[in-house]
């Protein structure tokens, strides 16, 4: 049986990884221009896609890397240190910048009706954090009921990331240059915390095999 702790990390990991706050600006850059409608719309269609695909690793992860020859504490090894690594740059501000650059290139190949798949579901929102995320915690929620759960978490992180879309204009005033600073280094802590978690417990259990 599940216990609230495991879930609870469970939900914080992928809504850290996914970083809302984080993807406020980005969303308001690449969607000038449009109208509210049109941005709830694109809002939508990007939480949906990012949704399917999160939840596809969530249930099918194992089986991929099985697929590949690739074990679960080898997986939970790496993913840790690309989470670490995602940690660093949202302490350091430099996950901000490099989310920046990718919406721009976005609005020259992709142009505004595209922007909903590339850049917001993907990478944005299911990138390569929230997959080995998902990926890492599927193991951990072993048989249909947990996986379920872990379906539900992401439904819940993804209508969390939908909310903060729909709202980011009212959030980006409302929490300023220095209030997003401070979330997203305070978020990262967490995270790297976490992340050290995943990479201790995969070496303990490739010394285990």
């Amino acid at each position: 049986m599940l216990s609230f702790e495991s879930v609870f990390n469970a939900f914080v990991t992928i809504l850290v990884t996914i970083d809302p706050p984080g993807l406020a600006p980005i969303f308001l850059a690449v969607t000038r221009g449009m109208t509210h409608a049109e941005r709830r719309q694109v809002s939508i269609r990007a939480s949906i896609i990012g949704f399917c695909v999160l939840a596809l690793f969530a249930l099918a992860g194992s089986a991929i890397l099985t697929m590949f020859g690739i074990t679960l504490p080898a997986f939970r090894v790496a993913g840790g240190f690309l989470l670490f690594f995602i940690a660093f740059e949202m302490v350091f501000e430099k996950r901000q910048d490099r989310k920046e650059k990718i919406s721009d290139v976005a609005i020259t190949r992709d142009h505004i009706h595209n922007i909903a798949a590339f850049p917001l579901a993907i990478p944005l929102i299911a990138g390569p954090g929230a997959i080995s995320a998902t990926v890492l915690l599927s193991g951990s929620f072993p048989g249909w009921v947990a996986q379920a759960t872990l379906v539900g978490i992401l439904l819940a992180c993804l209508a969390i990331t939908y909310l903060v879309f729909v709202l980011s204009q009212s959030i980006d005033k409302w929490l300023g240059h220095t209030g997003r600073s401070i979330l997203t280094r305070l978020l990262g802590v967490i995270l790297a915390a976490l992340a050290v978690q995943f990479v201790a417990d995969g070496i303990k259990a490739l010394a285990a095999m």
